[in-house]
């Protein structure tokens, strides 16, 4: 099952993929900054969250190590308690030692195998969430890297219109008044010229 943060990454990719693009551009589009924002927002909210889960499976090791300690004791407790009642019962010393010392080695096996296995088992869970850490960390770093590059397409392309009507607002009052002189704000001319209005959908 994926996590928040994988289903917001995708989210963001999706909504990336799915804008529209800018005019006379194959490279450039259009976002909507709340949506991004939004989805960013929530993206910072998670992370600490995700984190601080798979850290606590990492913690774990030693939770698993503890409870194979304890089956271990408990395994070498139950033998001496056998090993006990073999001597106690049997007449014969010698072979009551060795049926004990028998039990004891089978149980010190028995044991190290668990703890074998569990600390194969507890490094494996740490691998894995370490792993899967950094995968997220690093589609994160990739999201983020694409809206600051997103961001920044949109800015220069916000400039270069801006610099266009500056230009062709210049180009114009140059020819109006191909002499170079400025007009008296009090000119008649000036207080009839209609006011001119740039959509911002042409801004980008």
């Amino acid at each position: 099952m994926a996590s928040r943060i994988e289903q917001i990454i995708e989210e963001i990719e999706e909504y990336i993929d799915n804008c529209k693009a800018q005019a006379f551009s194959s490279s450039k589009i259009i976002v909507n900054r709340e949506e991004m924002e939004e989805l960013l927002s929530e993206l910072r909210t998670k992370t600490p969250e995700e984190i601080k889960r798979y850290q606590k499976i990492i913690s774990n090791k030693e939770a698993i190590l503890a409870d194979a300690q304890a089956k271990a004791d408990s395994i070498i407790a139950q033998a001496q308690i056998k090993t006990d009642e073999l001597v106690s019962e049997h007449q014969i010393m010698q072979q009551a030692y060795a049926q004990a010392n028998e039990v004891v080695m089978i149980a010190t096996k028995q044991a190290q195998e668990i703890l074998d296995n569990a600390t194969k088992d507890a490094n494996s869970i740490r691998m894995g969430a370490m792993q899967y850490t950094d995968d997220i960390l690093k589609n994160l770093e990739h999201a983020i890297s694409h809206s600051l590059d997103t961001a920044k397409i949109r800015h220069e392309s916000y400039m270069n219109s801006l610099q266009g009507f500056l230009d062709v607002v210049q180009a114009n009052r140059a020819e109006l008044n191909p002499s170079g002189e400025e007009q008296p704000e009090s000119s008649p001319a000036t207080e009839e010229l209609p006011k001119v209005e740039i959509s911002s959908d042409l801004l980008g």
